[in-house]
C-alpha cells in the first residue's frame, strides 16, 4: 500500500489508481463470500434500499457481486422502452434492475473497465436469456459510444472511482439524448481530503479517498451542462463496514452516499 511520490506524473498516478480500483473489484467479482471493507452482496443491496421483489427477479450470481453505494433507482426516471446506459455496471444488478424498468422494448448497456466483472455481468446476462443488454469494456472518462444514444445513465459507487470526473460528466453528458436524465449514487465528503491521501491508489480503491466534498460534486454536474441537479437521498452508508479503519475515515471526512437526479437540457 505504498504511497505515489510527490513527484510521480499524472499518467503515472492515474494509471495506478484504476490497476488498484480494478484490483479490488476482481476480488469482489471472483471472491464474493469474502469479507470486504465495504457493504456486498444482497445484505447491501437491501440496506441501500432494494427491494426483495426486485433483487428475487434477477439473477442470483449478479447481486452476490454488488458493490454499489445506493438505490439510484429511486430517482425513478426510466420509462418504458428507454435505452439505458449503466457506467460502472459490476456483476450487473442494475442493468438486470433497468431492463425490468424498461421492458421487454428497452435496451440496457453496461459500461465496466474490471475483466472479472465484464465477464461475470456478460454471463449473468446469459443466464437471465435477455437478448437487450449489452456489456462493454471501458471507463467513465472515455466512453466508447456514440452521441445522444441514451435516455437514461445510472451509476452506483463508480464515479467517486475515477480520477477525472469532470471529463466522466462531460462524458456521460455527451451520450445521453436531450431530455434525457442521470440517477447516480455516490460517495461524497464533509470535509476535503490531504494531497497525501489523494496519492495513495488503494485508499482510492477503497471508496473514499477518491471522494470530494458534496458541493465539489454537485458543481462538476452543473459545469457538465446538467440542470435540476438534485439531491434525493442520503445516506450514512459506512456505518455497515466490518472495517474499523473504514469506519473510523468515514466519520472523520464525514463520507456518506447520496442518490441523485438531474437531466440534460
Amino acid at each position: 500500500m505504498a504511497i505515489v511520490a510527490s513527484t510521480a506524473s499524472k499518467e503515472e498516478l492515474r494509471d495506478r489508481i484504476l490497476t488498484a480500483v480494478q484490483e479490488m473489484y476482481e476480488q469482489v467479482a471472483t471472491c464474493p463470500s469474502k469479507t470486504f471493507h465495504f457493504p456486498t452482496g444482497r445484505t447491501a443491496c437491501e440496506y441501500v434500499g432494494y427491494t426483495a421483489a426486485e433483487l428475487d427477479a434477477i439473477p442470483t450470481s449478479a447481486v452476490e457481486s454488488f458493490a454499489g453505494v445506493g438505490c439510484p433507482f429511486k430517482a425513478n426516471v426510466i420509462r418504458q422502452n428507454d435505452t439505458v446506459l449503466d457506467v460502472g455496471c459490476g456483476s450487473g444488478t442494475d442493468m438486470h434492475i433497468a431492463l425490468l424498468k424498461t421492458g421487454s422494448n428497452g435496451n440496457v448497456y453496461g459500461l465496466d473497465m474490471t475483466e472479472a466483472m465484464i465477464e461475470k455481468a456478460k454471463a449473468n446476462a446469459s443466464l437471465s436469456g435477455s437478448q437487450h443488454i449489452s456489456v462493454i469494456n471501458g471507463n467513465a472518462e472515455t466512453i466508447p459510444l456514440p452521441d445522444n444514444m441514451f435516455n437514461v445513465v445510472t451509476s452506483n459507487g463508480v464515479l467517486n472511482l475515477v480520477p477525472d470526473k469532470s471529463l466522466a460528466f462531460q462524458e456521460i453528458f455527451r451520450v445521453l439524448k436531450r431530455g434525457g436524465f442521470i440517477q447516480i449514487a455516490d460517495i461524497v465528503l464533509g470535509s476535503d481530503l490531504s494531497e497525501k491521501s489523494r496519492n495513495n491508489p488503494q485508499l482510492w480503491a477503497e471508496c473514499i479517498v477518491g471522494a470530494m466534498p458534496e458541493e465539489k460534486y454537485l458543481e462538476i454536474i452543473r459545469a457538465a451542462g446538467f440542470h435540476s441537479v438534485t439531491v434525493i437521498e442520503r445516506l450514512d452508508y459506512f456505518k455497515n463496514s466490518t472495517n474499523d479503519s473504514t469506519r473510523n475515515v468515514a466519520r472523520q471526512f464525514a463520507a456518506i452516499s447520496i442518490v441523485l437526479v438531474a437531466q440534460k437540457p
